[in-house]
């Protein structure tokens, strides 16, 4: 495709952010620290090349079918060969719909892709650039990218959005607030002097909310119609249980029964767990092969890594892998 060196074709490897519980200061970083807005979607490497657009996923999944509109607009406005790395999201009025955004992924048939991109449309908010007029600009650091970035994206009107960005954390904060009824999820932080490391965690993230990414490994119930979830992280390649989710509501258990599949013979888990971290009464469980990634609301009290209070279920994560999830460290 053009003139770019072949891992820039897509699928295209993109930059991860670690999480952490503090917010980094504005000298944390190499460089200094640029602050961004943690956008709540759908993560997504675009390559534009000759006036052909494709949309990838993080995971290397071809995304550009069930996103024509964004894909339509990326080849209107865009007039140079280039890669581009930024957040798929729905607005719903001034609001973030990450369920509206989830039915844009899961729905396959083009009629009903058809339906939604009108009564559904899509933004690309765009925060970096890997190669511009069919130059690799990776190798550049971030104040290099972001001015060539801000170049290309001079004329764009949405559905294409350029993601701010601050030295000033205060300022970063003041967005947050401003921005806390939108659904956005807290800030990324960069170095200004660092490269693009593709597959590297050397981004941090920090969430305003406490929830956490974890792996469906069994349930009560059934497997159609699950009660509640008990979830896990892997330490170093087994899966350990952190904890489990309070009764799922009628629509969340019919939701997760159609993603889940019976476990093999080596899933790792017992027939029975404790009602109650270390003691209490035993209840079955159904184990499930762990493929399956949810986000989960959780509070901060923990027992040998394990959350003592039950968990809420946010949402399932059809975007993340069970290896895009944070592993336990080593004991």
């Amino acid at each position: 495709m053009g003139n770019l060196s072949p891992d820039l074709t897509g699928p295209v490897a993109l930059e991860l952010a670690r999480a952490v519980e503090q917010l980094p200061g504005e000298h944390a970083m190499p460089g200094g620290s640029r602050f961004e807005l943690k956008w709540d979607g759908f993560r997504a490497g675009a390559v534009c090349v000759a006036g052909e657009v494709r949309l990838w996923s993080r995971n290397g999944k071809d995304f550009t079918a069930k996103f024509p509109d964004v894909q339509a607009a990326l080849q209107a406005q865009v007039d140079v060969d280039c890669v581009l790395d930024g957040e798929l999201v729905v607005w719903d009025g001034a609001r973030l719909d990450f369920d509206a955004l989830q039915q844009r992924m899961v729905n396959t048939a083009a009629t009903v892709r058809r339906r939604l991109a009108p009564a559904q449309p899509a933004s690309l908010v765009v925060f970096d650039v890997l190669a511009v007029d069919s130059v690799d600009v990776r190798p550049m650091r971030w104040t290099a990218r972001r001015t060539r970035l801000e170049e290309l994206a001079k004329r764009w009107r949405p559905p294409l959005q350029l993601s701010p960005t601050t030295a000033d954390i205060a300022e970063a904060q003041e967005w947050l607030e401003a921005f806390k009824t939108s659904g956005v999820e807290g800030l990324v932080v960069k170095g200004a002097t660092t490269r693009y490391q593709p597959g590297r965690r050397d981004w941090v993230k920090w969430k305003t909310r406490d929830t956490i990414e974890a792996i469906i490994g069994a349930v009560t119930g059934s497997l159609r119609h699950p009660e509640l979830l008990v979830v896990g992280r892997y330490r170093g390649k087994e899966l350990e249980v952190v904890g489990r989710t309070v009764q799922l509501h009628d629509d969340q258990a019919a939701a997760i029964g159609k993603l889940l599949k019976p476990a093999g013979a080596r899933h790792p888990w017992p027939d029975q767990i404790s009602t109650h971290w270390g003691r209490g009464s035993k209840t079955s469980i159904v184990k499930v092969r762990p493929a399956v990634v949810v986000e989960v609301a959780a509070d901060a009290a923990l027992q040998a890594g394990h959350y003592r209070h039950p968990l809420r279920l946010v949402r399932h994560r059809s975007d993340l892998d069970p290896s895009d999830v944070e592993t336990l460290p080593a004991t």
